[in-house]
């Protein structure tokens, strides 16, 4: 049985390279044309030829999103693009319009064609449809249940791919002309401005019904949807998808060491206790900024699923420190500085592949060598004494409870 894959997504190419590191199979970008997530920094030809050379040498594949709607005036170009993504080496596109998916068929015939979630594809019926039009993969509609997963998966005749963590829609599928409406922001060609995590005062006629320090949204929790692993390994889904493309290089990090390490362990012991699992939600949480949920998995959502007034989103100061090296004469880590953290705090060090190591920080020195007590400068180059070799592009948290804190 061929290993689930783990798809990772990634707004830059230091993201890129951070998942493929982290243990991602394959990470999913966007262009700078062609795609939706147009506040992502999103990538050139350049730097996608650049992370397909450096996802080759781990193994590793790049996924393309040319997932917007396009209208007439979207179109010009497209034949070229697709074609310079097939001689990059990119291994597939993700696209919402046949049109697009048509296109890439017929001048990039190298090109793995997946029809993305846009499409909102429920059943095994419609992936047959898709098989006739010569689609290679499916990504399922985020609106089905975990039984409905399972049983489309059996019946179906194309590799599955399903969500299983980040942010929801509020609307079908994405399918949403909120931003449209109220800002002219196209949300199905690259422009949503999340006009349901605003806050409104609600209205009977014209009656307000909240006061303004009770204001109403239509916010989902993020979806986090590790507990159902097992049964989505056992289904025989092809890939586990993680939604994030505007998320950053330590959430990345972070949840796809998680969900790695998870997959790894339920291959290898062919199941997994509810201790260990409990640990894996723990690790996940310490990535998240917004509330999560299970998403449609169990069935439609409750209304404690959703955020009612609040728009979820808050700030977390664990990641304290980016490992730039490590130098063996001294015994001690190069950092940089990305939050406030002081000798005596009790921290984690997340490295690619490898087990979380736990330690306490005893000393910090500054580029003069001299000691402080305290690093608070964000960016700044500082240099903590470690006995063993970390290597770089590991990342450093607190782990003290007041650093997990969200504020809303």
């Amino acid at each position: 049985m061929k290993k689930i894959e783990l798809l990772a997504p990634a707004g830059d190419l230091q993201r890129l390279k951070i998942a493929v590191l982290y243990g991602a199979d394959a990470v999913y970008i966007g262009g700078k044309q062609f795609s939706l997530r147009s506040r992502a920094s999103n990538f050139d030809l350049e730097d996608i030829a650049e992370g397909v050379r450096f996802a080759n040498q781990y193994g590793a594949h790049i996924h393309v999103t040319v997932n917007m709607l396009p209208h007439e005036e979207d179109l010009d170009g497209l034949k070229e693009y697709l074609i310079a993504l097939e001689s990059i080496g990119v291994t597939a596109i993700i696209c919402a319009s046949y049109a697009i998916a048509k296109c890439a068929m017929e001048y990039a015939p190298k090109l793995e064609v997946h029809m993305s979630t846009q499409h909102s594809t429920t059943n095994s019926k419609a992936i047959s449809f898709w098989k006739e039009k010569g689609i290679d993969r499916v990504v399922l509609a985020r609106e089905v249940t975990l039984d409905e997963i399972i049983e489309t998966t059996n019946h179906s005749s194309l590799p599955i791919e399903v969500f299983i963590h980040g942010g929801m829609c509020i609307s079908y599928s994405g399918r949403c002309v909120l931003s449209n409406h109220m800002t002219h922001r196209d949300a199905n060609r690259g422009g949503c401005a999340q006009s349901c995590r605003w806050k409104y005062q609600l209205f009977d006629q014209e009656k307000a019904i909240h006061n303004e320090m009770d204001l109403f949204s239509m916010s989902s929790k993020d979806l986090m949807a590790i507990s159902y692993l097992p049964q989505l390994i056992k289904a025989n889904v092809a890939s586990l998808k993680i939604e994030g493309r505007m998320k950053s290089a330590y959430y990345v990090a972070t949840l796809i060491h998680t969900y790695r390490m998870c997959i790894d362990e339920i291959y290898e012991k062919s199941s997994i206790s509810s201790q260990r699992m409990n640990y894996y939600i723990t690790q996940l949480q310490k990535a998240e900024n917004r509330p999560t949920g299970p998403g449609f998995y169990l069935g439609l959502p409750k209304a404690n699923e959703h955020l009612y007034g609040v728009n979820g989103a808050g700030v977390t100061k664990e990641f304290i420190a980016y490992v730039l090296g490590y130098e063996e004469e001294k015994k001690q880590l190069i950092v940089e500085v990305r939050n406030r953290f002081q000798v005596g705090a009790k921290v984690e060090i997340l490295s690619p592949r490898k087990e979380i190591k736990t330690f306490v920080i005893e000393a910090i020195y500054n580029q003069n060598n001299e000691s402080i007590e305290i690093a608070n400068q964000p960016t700044s180059i500082v240099y903590i004494p470690y006995p063993e070799v970390i290597e770089k592009h590991s990342m450093i948290r607190n782990t003290e409870k007041e650093n997990r804190e969200h504020v809303y």
